[in-house]
């Protein structure tokens, strides 16, 4: 399985150097965010245009094979920008499969810009963004709530100043959610940090690591989430992503991780 994750990176990597592109982060996360895979970016979704009230949407889907625990997650959101890109208000509706049983995962988000990234021309200033996601889950166990919200802070910085532009992105989240809310969540709430960094090689491709750390709770502790990305802007509407995940020891009887396995995304920004 390993080596059949490398093999389509190198491949994918190879084809994006014949090609140049204008697309770019923030892709829809897996809850339908504008960020990366697991994580919010401080940046809002949507591109822009004349108005100044509202971005064009973005979409993306999202397939994670987790063969370990013979689990298929599929995930699809959109994601627009009000107000000239201060407030993003996103979707996220995601399909887990279990033992041959299939859970909905519904997430409603809203993103708010605090600050923008060299705000008044100082250079080291990053994007700052605040937010908030509402997450329902169905078969939960008995006992479990259903429902329940995400906050976060997040801070998103590009650093040109290297030899090559390098994406840095670090932040807080608070959280109940078991498997970040698909298996439920806790009555109690946990504060965890999440990190991103991705390496601009070409102005078309992104090489980076993202990593969001396990909640733990009482009677349940989640597994460190990271993974290992390649993002490929094929053109100024389109993005295509391959990763290798991996979320926790899925044999653990300390924590409840899903093992390790391959992430395929599409993006598509009007």
């Amino acid at each position: 399985m390993k080596i059949a994750i490398v093999s389509v990176l190198v491949l994918i990597i190879s084809v994006f150097l014949v090609f140049n592109a204008r697309a770019g982060v923030p892709l829809n996360n897996l809850e339908g965010v504008g960020g990366i895979a697991f994580n919010p970016l401080a940046y809002t979704a949507g591109t822009k245009i004349e108005s100044k009230v509202y971005s064009k949407p973005q979409f993306g889907a999202w397939y994670v094979n987790l063969n370990d625990v013979k689990i298929d997650w599929t995930s699809i959101g959109v994601a627009e920008s009000l107000f000239n890109k201060r407030l993003e208000v996103s979707y996220g509706h995601e399909i887990i499969s279990p033992n041959g049983k299939n859970i909905h995962k519904n997430n409603i988000g809203s993103k708010l810009l605090l600050l923008e990234e060299n705000f008044n021309d100082l250079k080291f200033v990053p994007a700052v963004s605040v937010g908030t996601v509402w997450k329902h889950s169905s078969n939960v166990g008995a006992g479990i709530d259903d429902s329940d919200f995400d906050i976060y802070a997040v801070a998103t910085k590009l650093v040109t100043q290297t030899p090559k532009p390098i994406l840095l992105s670090g932040g807080v989240l608070s959280t109940k959610g078991w498997v970040t809310g698909a298996l439920g969540f806790d009555k109690d709430r946990d504060e965890t940090l999440f990190a991103n960094v991705d390496v601009l090689p070409l102005e078309n491709l992104a090489i980076g690591f993202e990593f969001k750390q396990g909640a733990k709770f009482k009677d349940f502790k989640n597994s460190n989430y990271w993974d290992a990305h390649a993002a490929w802007f094929v053109n100024k509407n389109l993005s295509l992503v391959a990763a290798y995940v991996n979320s926790g020891d899925h044999e653990s009887t300390s924590k409840v991780g899903l093992g390790d396995g391959i992430v395929l995304s599409a993006q598509y920004a009007f």
